[in-house]
């Protein structure tokens, strides 16, 4: 009996629900699969870097299970389509009995799996199907309407409910296989894919887990006081490592329930505000499967599909650029371009920014951001992007609009985080760096801003409250 085992954006050995159930008779042979697909990967708009990282984390997953005795083809394909047909052809030439994956939740990629699954069915091999991006199955969290939650904070009171009563430890890896006969030999198996060293962003689970329990160690109690300040550098900054799969969110949540006394909340203040981040990144993805339509680019919101966006491609690429004279948002932007990540609280200034000062359709934005993020992820980035618009569930109320300049007197008090992406700022005194003069601007070569704040705030107001009215 043959065991596939197929691998998606769960690159891990650890805590890997299809891999550990492919693996729980000894006598089986079991074989694993990976698809590289280039092609759809940019269609769906990530960037080289992203790209690049989850290629040498399937190098990475290949060593890994090598040890283990279970081969593992890389796979180049163009699209899900293909690899669709390669499935096909696989299970048939190595009669695989069983296939095993963890379930993805956007459209394409359910649309996928249906494929899959009844190919198996009418070929008699069994699939069995696996969540490890939630804690709790998309739709398994309900009102008592029966309906899927719309707004955050009931929803993390149900989740913990649940979560709670049913909370159990990550999975081992599993044991090296004493036998297994089944070659895999694959003609289209990749094993020269050519990647970079990112210094950044390593791609093995060790260090994963070093980055998880570093913060936990030594950040976590502070996390409620320092999250905010962007130049702490305080955050855990394990999105990266989940996104593609190198750590589950029961392997974070697990870590932290036992640094918090084995509490889930009521524990410590830093604990639970980090635990409550992971919380909502369950509820984006619960409502991704809730309603599909986010994954088509629309409005959690539909009256604000009507929202006069404005097509102004010079304030766009300034804020892309990073040139928008608000020196918060350039400093981001440029965090962002450098290290292919961006602090949280910058996601929301940035973003509300573009959306509310320059009123520019946050698809736009949303797509730069996945373009760019290491940590490029649909549920995480529409939430957040539809959150910072209006748009969204439970997102910001259309006149809550950031005020760039103070946002930055708060959060960066003396400019320490703007003069690093920032330099030409250094000789400017602390307090000037967040809203230098036109003098201050022309001596340090810095540009005026693009947007007036008050114009703009009461720009975003009136297109806003005009929405309301039509609809």
């Amino acid at each position: 009996m043959t065991r596939l085992v197929w691998f998606r954006t769960d690159l891990r050995i650890h805590d890997n629900p299809a891999l550990t159930h492919a693996c729980r008779d000894q006598d089986d042979d079991v074989c694993a699969i990976v698809f590289n697909t280039l092609k759809q990967w940019q269609q769906h708009g990530l960037g080289p870097r992203k790209i690049n990282l989850m290629q040498a984390a399937m190098m990475e997953l290949k060593q890994q299970l090598a040890q283990l005795n279970i081969p593992l083809a890389i796979v180049t394909v163009d699209n899900f389509a293909d690899c669709v047909s390669y499935l096909q052809q696989c299970m048939g030439s190595q009669r695989v009995s069983e296939l095993a994956f963890n379930l993805e939740y956007e459209v394409n990629e359910r649309k996928r799996d249906i494929v899959v699954g009844r190919w198996c069915q009418d070929h008699d091999i069994i699939v069995n199907k696996f969540h490890d991006q939630c804690l709790l199955p998309p739709g398994s969290v309900k009102t008592q309407q029966d309906e899927p939650y719309r707004v955050f904070t009931p929803f993390k009171k149900a989740w913990l409910n649940i979560v709670n009563n049913q909370f159990a430890a990550p999975l081992p890896a599993p044991a090296v296989r004493q036998h297994n006969e089944t070659a895999f030999h694959l003609l289209q198996d990749h094993t020269d894919i050519t990647t970079q060293a990112d210094d950044l962003w390593p791609t093995d689970e060790d260090s994963a887990h070093n980055q998880l329990n570093t913060f936990l160690d030594d950040d976590v109690l502070r996390y409620h006081e320092q999250r905010d300040l962007p130049d702490a550098d305080a955050t855990s900054r394990v999105s990266y490592y989940l996104s593609t799969g190198l750590l589950s969110p029961r392997q974070c949540l697990y870590s932290a329930w036992l640094k918090n006394a084995c509490l889930l909340n009521g524990g410590e203040n830093g604990i639970d505000t980090w635990i409550n981040e992971l919380i909502w990144r369950e509820f984006y993805r619960h409502l991704l499967v809730a309603y599909p339509s986010l994954c088509k680019h629309k409005a959690f919101k539909p009256h604000t599909e009507h929202v006069p966006w404005r097509n102004c491609e010079k304030d766009f690429n300034a804020w892309c650029e990073g040139k928008t004279g608000y020196p918060i948002i350039d400093a981001a932007m440029q965090q962002l371009r450098q290290q292919g990540w961006m602090h949280n609280r910058l996601r929301m200034i940035t973003a509300m920014f573009l959306t509310k000062h320059l009123l520019i359709d946050w698809r736009m934005g949303e797509a730069f951001f996945n373009e760019y993020l290491v940590d490029a992820d649909l549920a995480s980035n529409n939430g957040g992007w539809q959150w910072s618009a209006s748009t969204g569930a439970d997102g910001a109320p259309y006149f809550r609009i950031f005020n760039p300049t103070t946002q930055s007197e708060r959060f960066d008090k003396d400019g320490y985080f703007l003069i690093r992406y920032l330099p030409e700022l250094t000789r400017l005194p602390s307090k000037s760096r967040h809203a230098p003069s036109a003098a201050e601007r022309k001596l340090c070569g810095y540009p005026a801003p693009i947007v007036d704040h008050k114009m703009a705030r009461q720009r975003a107001l009136d297109a806003f409250k005009n929405t309301l009215e039509v609809a």
